[in-house]
């Protein structure tokens, strides 16, 4: 079987494309290790969070969720972890959310005015638990009707 130069080129071409979107997807989904300081916080409900969901203030990424895990009173501790450079006072509050109807879970924090700041391993102790579209709509339902829990 006789091959000729075109099906060489073409060849060497797809392996050079398909090296190029390797190279775009890694960079674009941000697959390098983090490096940063350990937080943790609890939640009742962490509505389908996972590891690897984005942490987020004011919707800029600023780190990773790195664990789940279930503790004594059955409640989620979330390890997150939050790259070097962003410092977060102490009264930092988190929250479990995701990006509207069809989007990803994700943890929001939003920071406080405190003039301490967290480090390596401390826990955030104000938490929001997850609200599903179905708690949202029941809460309206019940508030146009009048109807109490």
């Amino acid at each position: 079987m006789k091959k000729s130069p075109i099906e060489t080129v073409l060849g060497i071409l797809v392996i050079l494309v398909a090296v190029f979107f390797v190279h775009f997807a890694a960079n674009k989904i941000d697959a390098r290790p983090q490096r940063g300081y350990e937080l943790t916080a609890e939640f009742s409900r962490s509505g389908g969070l996972e590891s690897g969901n984005d942490i987020r203030i004011s919707g800029i990424k600023v780190g990773s969720v790195t664990g789940l895990d279930l503790t004594d009173d059955y409640t989620a501790k979330v390890t997150l972890n939050i790259r070097n450079g962003v410092r977060l006072p102490v009264d930092t509050a988190a929250a479990v959310t995701t990006d509207g109807l069809m989007g990803g879970t994700f943890v929001q924090l939003t920071p406080g005015k405190s003039a301490s700041y967290l480090k390596d391993g401390d826990r955030i102790q104000k938490t929001k638990d997850f609200r599903s579209l179905e708690d949202v709509i029941s809460e309206v339902i019940f508030l146009a009707t009048g109807k109490e829990d």
